[in-house]
């Protein structure tokens, strides 16, 4: 049996990224027990701007939503929403239907690509990198995090530990990704690279 992920029961995109992000951390949140101020506390992400990424006045960036995320024991994909769980031999997610997060101060695009994310402990994600873009540093994952990636298209400068690597297109990149880490595109070329990030359990 084939599973497919409709339109019907997709994700958010667009402008209703931000309520559907802000509503998630929430719902986390006041699972987890935390008021805001904790939450500030533990992301270092101000109250101020936690209420209005709550409230869906504000979407945040990659760097501000990864600590939100890391600060929630959650992951990107989590807050972003990601697709139902299905079950099947194979299961679809149709490009249209795509959770997408979208930088709203650089253009840095996240794709979720994964049919069944959390399948098998791993998640795949494709990231756009405008020209003259970083994502800056982002918070270190939990130990046993694991990311692999492959530059498709332009060139990607990975920054990692002291660690500095340049990569192509066609070239592949693995990392512990249990240190702060950053991904950056310093040419006048669009990149594009597929992310693999799996979790040691």
């Amino acid at each position: 049996m084939i599973e497919q992920h409709g339109n019907a029961a997709g994700p958010e995109h667009g402008d209703d990224l931000a309520g559907a992000f802000g509503g998630n951390v929430r719902r986390r949140r006041e699972e987890a027990g935390l008021t805001l101020e904790q939450l500030s506390a533990q992301s270092s992400v101000s109250r101020a701007m936690l209420s209005k990424v709550e409230r869906g006045e504000k979407s945040p960036t990659i760097g501000v939503a990864s600590r939100i995320a890391h600060a929630l024991d959650a992951s990107l994909s989590d807050l972003i929403g990601a697709p139902a769980a299905a079950s099947g031999v194979a299961i679809v997610m149709r490009k249209e239907d795509r959770p997408i997060f979208r930088d709203p101060e650089t253009g840095f695009e996240r794709h979720m690509v994964s049919a069944a994310p959390g399948a098998g402990g791993a998640e795949m994600i494709i990231h756009h990198l405008p020209a003259q873009v970083s994502t800056g540093l982002l918070p270190a994952y939990p130990p046993g995090t694991e990311k692999q990636l492959v530059v498709l298209d332009g060139t990607l400068t990975v920054a990692i530990g002291g660690i500095v690597e340049t990569l192509n297109a066609g070239d592949s990149l693995f990392l512990q990704a249990d240190a702060d880490h950053g991904f950056a595109n310093r040419t006048n070329a669009r990149c594009e690279y597929i992310m693999f990030i799996s979790r040691r359990t």
